[in-house]
């Protein structure tokens, strides 16, 4: 079977790439920030800490969220064609078209789970960039 890339494939791919660019430099940033706070960090290291616990959080809440909504959904359509199929077997799906409804299931769960956690991970990027680390 030939592989065809979908428009939400390639988003999917451009989102993981971004992801992989910003990460370093928040955990670089943020674990030198650590070794110089040492065992008395300051108020606004304090503050820059709790903040990223707080974003972690909150990324993989709204990233299960948003998985389980998508899940749910492929599910559905998946049962309507399986529905489809057991009134109406004359118009029997193909096994490629099977396969792309799949893939297409799993990178729209996939999509939905890695965009909160992107953004968060982006927008660090862009922030502790212009932050100094003293």
């Amino acid at each position: 079977m030939p592989i065809r890339s979908s428009r939400r494939t390639q988003a999917l791919a451009f989102q993981g790439a971004q992801l992989a660019m910003a990460v370093p430099s928040v955990v670089a940033h943020r674990v030198a920030r650590m070794a110089l706070a040492g065992n008395n960090p300051s108020e606004r290291d304090r503050r820059e800490f709790g903040r990223m616990v707080a974003e972690k959080q909150w990324a993989f809440v709204q990233s299960w969220a948003a998985m389980g909504t998508q899940a749910l959904l492929a599910q559905q359509a998946m049962a309507a064609g399986m529905a489809r199929l057991w009134w109406t077997p004359w118009t029997m799906a193909t096994g490629p078209a099977l396969a792309r409804q799949w893939q297409d299931a799993a990178v729209g769960v996939l999509g939905k789970g890695i965009a909160p956690v992107r953004r968060a991970a982006v927008a660090n990027a862009r922030r502790l960039a212009h932050t100094p680390l003293v």
